[in-house]
């Protein structure tokens, strides 16, 4: 593990990877990647998150047909997120208070804020593997997809009352190498003591930036207005609440 690569140049030239090689990844650098990630802070010292790792050939299947909203597709029809079955490691990263539950039963875990809790420790304990794995030469990808029909995802993964499945990862090494998507400049994202609006000139230039970017690089004729559009301006998965309340959560 001793040639990683510098933290900085990791973190500064990250890329979503989604297509990878056929190299598998050994046991011993998989245990290093969930020793990383659960090396990260935690809420509380609670630590409310879990990972599933699915080898299951038919189960990588299903979930990719959850994620590519191809449930009703007929068997030979093509469809997206083939990196999901194809990647040497697939992992679903969960908030986790069953194991709270287990050792106090009376627990409250019906509070958002506990739904907060475990979001932010899962994310936490995903994004420093998902580093660490980038400075030892692999790539990856989250997966918020998983989400398509988060009730099917909980029967295929027999997930019991205080679990909620948040998003995958594909892991692997990578065989392709992406441009870097543009990021809102620091001016628009930092504030000092107190919030402050973006312009909408600062919100104009970086809606350019990214219009040229997939111009010019994936020859689609997209912006970061329009992607705002396609997730905001409709109903985004309503089933969610339902769910977590059946879960056991934000109840109150």
């Amino acid at each position: 593990m001793t040639n990683s690569k510098p933290t900085l140049d990791t973190v500064l030239n990250h890329r979503s990877i989604r297509k990878f090689t056929q190299e598998p990844i050994s046991e011993e650098l998989l245990n290093t990647l969930f020793s990383a990630g659960m090396a990260g802070s935690t809420s509380g010292y609670l630590q409310s998150a879990s990972i599933i790792r699915v080898t299951d050939k038919q189960l990588r299947y299903d979930i990719r047909r959850i994620c590519a909203n191809a449930q009703d597709a007929k068997e030979g029809e093509k469809y997206g997120h083939h990196y999901v079955e194809n990647c040497a490691e697939f992992l679903i990263f969960c908030m986790d208070s069953n194991r709270h539950l287990t050792l106090l039963p009376e627990a409250q875990i019906d509070w958002t804020e506990v739904v907060l809790v475990g979001a932010v420790d899962a994310t936490i304990i995903a994004q420093n593997l998902l580093v660490t794995a980038e400075s030892l030469g692999l790539g990856g990808v989250y997966i918020g997809s998983v989400r398509n029909d988060i009730d099917k995802l909980s029967e295929l993964l027999k997930l019991p009352k205080g679990i909620v499945p948040l998003f995958g990862m594909c892991l692997g090494y990578p065989d392709q190498d992406p441009a870097m998507r543009p990021r809102l400049p620091n001016s628009v994202i930092v504030s000092t003591n107190q919030y402050e609006p973006a312009s909408k000139a600062e919100l104009d230039a970086f809606n350019d930036t990214v219009k040229d970017y997939y111009s010019q690089l994936r020859h689609a004729d997209m912006d970061w207005t329009s992607q705002i559009v396609n997730y905001l301006a409709k109903p985004s998965r309503p089933e969610i609440l339902p769910y977590l309340n059946k879960q056991g959560f934000a109840k109150r």
